[in-house]
């Protein structure tokens, strides 16, 4: 049986310092490959031409490094945002965004092919979870954006496709990598993690050191509504999320984020709004108002935007800051909610 090719692109600098001088090179070596795969971002090993041939045959022949290729993309005619569709090795395909703002380029990125969280209003766990996404698969997917467009990402959302936290032990690696000086070296407080409240896995990432930003898909004011929405509020209570979230404050500092899809006539009144205060209220953080974006066969409608701009200002009365979340690419189905595996037919764009 034919040995499994070696990761390369998974390995953080000490392991594959560990890997080069197993294949009997100096410890020098380790670090040149480390700064081509993720500094210059070669696609190949042909194109690391300070090292031997020798060696970049031994590599070729036991180690596998392009994990992800962009096969289409689609531009927004409203704002400019870049959705990709990506390629794995196997076959599977996941999807990714561009987003450009003044303060620079954030990149959105999925986790997992598919997803099992099974919340009723969003794309992406339309068929459930397919497997998690290595940690070099999540790492390419910003390093092809950066070299399809020549452009610097400066900022990271993991809430594309997938829950983070349900590949816990892929992602914390690849947020070291991606924020690692002798790499891209983005900083951690521009990396956001977006989770629907795995209660366990927020307790360990307190513990991770980590100075990124978790954002909480909340869509809910209690319990009862929030269980009819995600699936995944049967094993957590909002209160045991809060509690979590409170744990992540004290250890890290970071302000807590909370997402709000609005859904007409479902979590959008008034009286939502009050609820919500309540939950928050004496805690450092911050809510997303998004209205709800299209997906078909998903659950309800968009608040109307009278309905969420009197949210915002329930939620600025009890003293809770909010914002209502840009539209970024809806258009082409590249907005919060709507990211699903599906291959597209190839266009120009």
């Amino acid at each position: 049986m034919e040995q499994e090719k070696l990761d390369i692109k998974s390995l953080d600098s000490a392991a594959l310092e560990e890997a080069v001088l197993h294949m009997g090179q100096k410890a020098f070596r380790a670090r040149q490959l480390y700064e081509w795969m993720h500094v210059r971002l070669a696609s190949s090993f042909d194109e690391m031409t300070n090292l031997s041939k020798e060696f970049r045959r031994t590599l070729q022949e036991t180690c596998v490094m392009r994990c992800a290729t962009i096969i289409h993309r689609q531009v927004s005619r409203q704002d400019g945002t870049s959705k990709f569709l990506m390629e794995l090795a196997d076959g599977n395909v996941v999807e990714s965004v561009l987003m450009k703002y003044r303060h620079g380029n954030s990149v959105c990125i999925s986790t997992q092919v598919g997803c099992r969280m099974g919340c009723r209003f969003c794309a992406s766990t339309v068929g459930g979870l397919v497997r998690n996404l290595r940690t070099s698969e999540m790492l390419d997917q910003i390093y092809e954006i950066q070299r399809e467009t020549g452009e610097r990402v400066s900022h990271v959302i993991l809430m594309g496709i997938g829950e983070p936290l349900d590949n816990y032990d892929q992602v914390i690696p690849m947020i070291r990598m991606l924020t690692d000086e002798r790499g891209l070296h983005i900083s951690q407080r521009n990396v956001t993690l977006s989770t629907c409240g795995l209660v366990g896995q927020i307790d360990r990432l307190a513990g991770e050191d980590l100075t990124i930003t978790l954002a909480i898909s909340l869509h809910a004011s209690n319990d009862v509504l929030r269980r009819e929405m995600m699936p995944v509020a049967e094993r957590h209570s909002i209160q045991e999320i809060l509690a979590a979230c409170r744990n992540y404050l004290e250890k890290t500092g970071r302000r807590i984020t909370f997402e709000y899809s609005m859904v007409e006539g479902k979590n959008d009144s008034p009286g939502h709004a009050e609820e919500l205060s309540g939950l928050l209220r004496g805690m450092n953080c911050h809510v997303n108002l998004i209205p709800l974006n299209p997906v078909e066969g998903r659950m309800g409608q968009r608040s109307r935007r009278n309905r969420v701009e009197e949210f915002k200002l329930i939620l600025e009365k009890n003293h809770i800051n909010g914002t209502i979340r840009r539209e970024m690419g809806s258009d082409i189905d590249a907005a919060c909610g709507q990211l699903r595996n599906k291959r597209q037919r190839r266009e120009t764009t």
